[in-house]
């Protein structure tokens, strides 16, 4: 452990329409240790988030709340949510973190002796995700294996390597280094606000760490297929660099590697049951079968890296099915469309591509 004393953290939240969630991250970030204060920005909202806030302000002398009323012209939402909160922290660090996570206890002393060790400008963590329907537990950790292949958390935590990532879940960075870069005023346009920040930091030679945060912190990103739908709609595209060769490929993939061979093995028993297969439909259910075997056995042990419980490989399949057609789709949002969707607002992805 890091014999320097904790430093106090801001830990600053956006909040549109988080009626749902709100309650549970402040009052898990209400007890960790180092904390300074909490500062939850409502983003317009007209749930009953600002009603809840007024309550937890009595209960949590921490919490300060603040209310956006406009949007200004060029501005993405999340980010001028966090500019702002970041505008009025004290703390030498500040939290960045969504309203949908919860923070286990320990977490954050944890987290903070990790990026003081390690000498880190801006620390991340993939938080673990609750899963508790099909379509969860299909698409969820499916993304998230295939999004650890092309931001390996050894890349990006190597200031040999240039490759860049964050989880905007849970961005923990120096006071000093966010300001210097120009904080999210520099990335006000960006939908990937995360990433974009963590590509500035390694690239004005700050030191990354990203990390599996399972242990640490834990959300359920999407509560609606719909909402599902509509994130991974905005983001896939961007996380795949918005390079259509990359796109295609991890399509194919999806459906090659993670889908085919199940289905090509239904099919050649299909065959055989029917009495027109031969030898050669046998061995190919036979070879067909070992490949599934291999893949529920890799694609387990990914999870279980990712801090997922291996008995979700299961949902391999419709995971691999969904995966491609939501890539697809942010694809063609992007690159045809030329538009996303996201907590009631449209955003004009024509000027990104």
């Amino acid at each position: 452990m890091n014999s320097n004393p904790i430093e106090a953290v801001s830990a600053i939240i956006p909040a549109r329409n988080e009626e749902a969630n709100i309650a549970r991250v402040v009052r898990s970030l209400a007890g960790q240790d180092g904390l300074g204060e909490i500062i939850v920005v409502d983003d317009q909202s007209d749930d009953r988030t600002s009603e809840i806030l007024r309550g937890l302000e009595a209960e949590v002398p921490a919490l300060c709340s603040l209310r956006i009323e406009s949007l200004p012209e060029g501005w993405l939402g999340k980010s001028f949510a966090l500019a702002t909160g970041a505008s009025v922290a004290s703390g030498e660090w500040l939290l960045f973190t969504d309203a949908d996570t919860e923070h286990l206890p320990g977490s954050l002393a944890a987290l903070l002796d990790v990026a003081q060790d390690r000498g880190a400008d801006l620390l991340s963590v993939s938080p673990g995700q609750e899963t508790p329907t099909w379509w969860e537990r299909s698409v969820i950790p499916f993304v998230y294996v295939k999004l650890a292949e092309i931001y390996r958390f050894e890349d990006v935590s190597d200031p040999n390597s240039p490759a860049a990532a964050a989880n905007g879940q849970y961005v923990l960075v120096r006071r000093e280094t966010y300001q210097r870069l120009g904080g999210h005023e520099a990335v006000r346009s960006a939908i990937l606000e995360d990433v974009e920040l963590a590509r500035r930091v390694k690239a004005a030679g700050g030191r990354l760490v990203f990390l599996p945060g399972a242990a640490w912190v834990r959300t359920r990103m999407y509560r609606t297929f719909g909402e599902m739908w509509r994130g991974w709609t905005k983001n896939l595209y961007l996380l795949y660099g918005g390079d259509l060769e990359r796109i295609l490929g991890g399509f194919l993939d999806a459906w090659v590697s993670d889908a085919l061979p199940a289905l090509a093995f239904l099919a050649a028993c299909f065959w055989l049951a029917s009495g027109r297969g031969s030898a050669v439909s046998a061995a190919v259910a036979v070879a067909c079968f070992l490949l599934v075997v291999y893949g529920h056995w890799s694609y387990g042990r990914a999870l279980r890296r990712l801090g997922f419980d291996a008995r979700l490989a299961g949902y391999q399949i419709p995971g691999a099915l969904l995966f491609s057609v939501l890539l697809a789709n942010s694809a063609w949002a992007h690159r045809g469309a030329g538009h996303v969707q996201w907590k009631g607002r449209e955003y004009s992805t024509k000027a990104k591509q």
